[in-house]
C-alpha cells in the first residue's frame, strides 16, 4: 500500500487534550498560511468527549494555523508512518488570535511580563508517568536493574526527543509502581510549553508502538503516588543575561524574582483549577505526598508549592545561570500553555503590584495550628476541583488575566467533567482518567 503522508495540525485545548485535523504533507506550505477549519464549541469538549453547555452552539468558524517552529516528523518504528504533528494557534478567520486559544493566552502572558519587567521566561516541564500494564516488580524505585530492564524504551524516547528537536535531560525509573520520569532542558517562552505537549505525545506513541500504555494521569491509585508536572522557571533579561539570581540575598532571589513568586503564592488558590484541573488532581495535592498543599515558598522543600532549587556551581556567573525555582502544584491534566500562562500572569501581577519577597519556609506547615498559618499568610489549597473552580470564579483579578469569555467556558467545561464522574468511587475515577491522560 502506498501512503500519502499526513500532518496533524493541533491545539492542546482547555481539557489538556491534543485535538485537531490532518492534512496532506503536500499542502504544508499553504496550511501554514491559511490553517485548517475549527469551531468554537470544540473548546467545550471535555476530556471524556462529552460537550459542556456551549455559549457558541453551532455558530462560528475558526482555523488552527500550524506553527512550523512547533512541528515534528519523528519515525518511531521502521516501516511505520512518521509521527507528523504541528502545534499551532487557533485564530479568527481574519487571522487575529482567538481569545480562548491556549497558545495565544500564553503569549499574552509572556508579553505582559516583558512590559512589566523586560524579562523572558526560561522554563522546563518535568514529567512523571506510569505504564500500568507493566509487570510489577519489587525493589524498582530508582533502581539500575529496573532502568536496564526498560532501557530500550528510555533510549528510544531520548532518540525521539532528539529527532523532534527537544533537548533531553534525564530519564529514570521513578519511586512509584511502574512509574517513570522524563525531563528536558529549559526553553524560552512558548517553546517550553510546546516541548511539554510534544514530549507527552511522543512518550504515549512510543509506548503504544511497544505494546504498552503510558499514562500521565495525576494519580492512578488513590493509595499510591501521584504523577506531577513540575515547572522549573528562570529569567533572562533583554540582553539574554540571567536575571533570577542575586548573590546578596540569603536564598539567592533577585527582588523581581521575589515579587514574581509572591504573585504566584498570592493567587495560587484561585488559579489552581487551571494547573490541577481534574477531579482526581486533589487526591495528590495533600500533605506528605511530596506534592503541594499550601501556598508557600520552600527552600529545597519538595512539599512546597514553589521550591527554590539547589545549585552546585561555585562561580557566581554559573550560579546565576543555574538558579531557578520550581512550581509543583500542576499535573498533566492541564494544558501546558494554561499552566505557564497562569504562572506568568500571577508573577507579572506580583511585579506590577511590587509585592514583597515571601517568607521562605523549612518546616512542615501541616503541623502548624490554623491561627499561626493565617497570621503568616498561608492558606490550605483547595481540596476539590469544585472548590478550586469556585475560587477561580470569585477572584476578579485572576479572571481579568484572560479573555472575558474564558472563565464562562472553562467553568462550564470543568463542571461538566465533574458531573461525568460524580457517581464513581475514587478508584474508578482514577482508572477512567488513566485511560484519558
Amino acid at each position: 500500500m502506498i501512503n500519502s503522508p499526513l500532518v496533524f495540525a493541533a491545539t492542546c485545548d482547555l481539557s489538556g487534550q491534543v485535538r485537531g485535523k490532518a492534512y496532506p504533507l503536500t499542502e504544508r506550505d499553504g496550511r501554514a498560511k491559511k490553517g485548517i477549519g475549527w469551531v468554537p464549541t470544540n473548546s467545550l469538549i471535555t476530556c471524556f468527549d462529552t460537550i459542556a453547555p456551549s455559549p457558541f452552539g453551532a455558530l462560528g468558524d475558526l482555523v488552527i494555523v500550524p506553527d512550523e517552529a512547533a512541528e515534528i516528523a519523528v519515525e518511531l518504528d521502521k516501516g511505520q508512518p512518521a509521527e507528523r504533528l504541528a502545534l499551532g494557534d487557533v485564530r479568527n478567520l481574519d487571522g487575529t488570535p482567538w481569545g480562548l486559544c491556549p497558545r495565544s493566552i500564553l503569549q499574552n502572558a509572556l508579553d505582559r511580563l516583558d512590559r512589566a519587567a523586560g524579562l523572558q521566561v526560561n522554563a522546563a516541564f518535568e514529567h512523571e508517568f506510569q505504564m500500568p500494564d507493566l509487570e510489577l516488580q519489587p525493589g524498582e524505585a530508582f533502581n539500575y536493574g529496573a532502568f536496564t530492564h526498560h532501557r530500550t524504551f528510555g533510549e528510544g524516547l531520548v532518540a525521539a526527543m532528539e529527532a523532534a528537536g527537544i533537548e533531553p535531560d534525564t530519564f529514570l525509573k521513578e519511586y512509584g509502581a511502574r512509574q517513570f520520569e522524563v525531563t528536558n532542558a529549559p526553553a524560552l517562552g512558548k517553546k517550553a510549553a510546546d516541548w511539554a505537549v510534544l514530549l507527552r505525545e511522543l512518550t504515549k506513541r512510543l509506548a503504544r508502538s511497544m505494546g504498552h500504555h503510558a499514562s500521565f494521569v495525576p494519580i492512578i491509585d488513590p493509595d499510591g503516588v501521584g504523577n506531577g508536572v513540575h515547572v522549573h522557571i528562570s529569567f533572562l533579561n533583554k540582553d539574554d543575561k540571567p536575571a533570577t539570581y542575586d548573590a546578596d540575598h540569603e536564598y539567592g532571589m533577585s527582588a523581581t524574582t521575589g515579587s514574581f513568586i509572591a504573585g504566584i503564592l498570592k493567587y495560587l488558590d484561585s488559579f489552581l483549577a487551571l494547573t490541577a484541573p481534574s477531579d482526581i488532581s486533589y487526591l495528590r495535592l495533600t500533605p506528605h505526598r511530596w506534592s503541594a498543599a499550601y501556598n508557600n515558598l520552600g527552600y529545597h522543600d519538595r512539599e512546597a508549592s514553589v521550591r527554590i532549587c539547589p545549585i552546585t556551581a561555585k562561580d557566581e556567573k554559573k550560579r546565576a545561570k543555574q538558579y531557578n525555582f520550581e512550581f509543583r502544584a500542576a499535573d498533566a491534566a492541564a494544558s501546558p500553555y494554561l499552566v505557564m500562562a497562569a504562572l506568568v500572569h500571577a508573577g507579572a501581577q506580583g511585579i506590577e503590584d511590587q509585592l514583597p519577597m515571601p517568607e521562605v519556609t523549612q518546616e512542615d506547615l501541616s503541623e502548624l495550628p490554623e491561627d499561626e498559618l493565617h497570621q503568616r499568610g498561608y492558606v490550605r489549597l483547595p481540596q476539590t476541583l469544585s472548590e478550586a473552580l469556585d475560587r477561580f470564579e470569585q477572584n476578579e483579578t485572576v479572571r481579568s488575566w484572560f479573555d472575558p469569555q474564558f472563565s464562562e467556558v472553562y467553568l462550564a467545561l470543568k463542571r461538566e467533567e465533574i458531573e461525568h464522574v460524580k457517581d464513581l468511587s475514587d478508584l474508578k475515577k482514577c482508572a477512567l482518567y488513566s485511560k484519558v491522560y
